[in-house]
């Protein structure tokens, strides 16, 4: 299995409980530079790997797939984890790096572990609390949607079906004993006010 865990901002106060059991349970721990290694280090060495800063699309991807050959042998037969600073489903690589990792080694399950994102990090340094609506966006143009205390699910999904919203995922109770995931039509008609329904065009 590849988990990609979430470092937090880049303060090691800010590393989750979770994260740390992570990295003392892992096999392996990979990360992409030298602040996730820092961040990394009271726990355990980490082997770092190559992700270059460029818009070379090429030389992108040939990085990719030498890093999912050396993480794919561990793995394949115990745990490895991906250090990310942030959170690993914020405009992270790790989505690229399963994608390479499902097509040569489909048998490897790739899953995220959760850590404190630079949007919320970003609210408390600046002091400024985010409420309301508003849009996060790495300058491509949005094309998913996030309604937080989704507690008529159904409602909301055929009202955003009008607007060309598609794919539909809602989960309810997130990390609670109790919670639930549904998808597209499974989407019921009443959820939790726990509850965060996303949306893609």
């Amino acid at each position: 299995m590849l988990v990609g865990l979430g470092l937090g901002p880049g303060n090691p106060d800010l590393l989750t409980l979770r994260a740390i059991r992570f990295l003392k349970e892992a096999d392996t721990v990979f990360v992409p530079g030298r602040i996730a290694a820092d961040l990394v280090a009271p726990y355990r060495d980490a082997v770092m790997l190559d992700f270059p800063m460029t818009d070379d699309e090429e030389k992108i991807r040939s990085c990719l797939e030498a890093n999912a050959e050396k993480i794919a042998p561990v793995a394949k037969k115990g745990l490895a984890v991906f250090g990310i600073l942030g959170d690993p489903n914020f405009f992270s690589t790790f989505s690229r790096l399963c994608g390479i990792i499902a097509e040569r080694y489909p048998g490897i399950e790739c899953r995220t572990e959760p850590g404190i994102s630079s949007i919320t990090a970003f609210a408390s340094a600046a002091n400024v609390p985010l409420a309301g609506g508003f849009v996060v966006s790495d300058g491509a143009e949005p094309s998913a949607l996030i309604r937080l205390k989704a507690r008529y699910p159904k409602k909301i999904m055929d009202d955003l079906k009008r607007d060309g919203y598609r794919e539909f995922v809602l989960v309810e109770r997130m990390f609670f004993s109790d919670m639930k995931v549904y998808r597209d039509d499974e989407i019921p008609v009443k959820s939790d006010y726990m509850s965060v329904l996303y949306a893609r065009r």
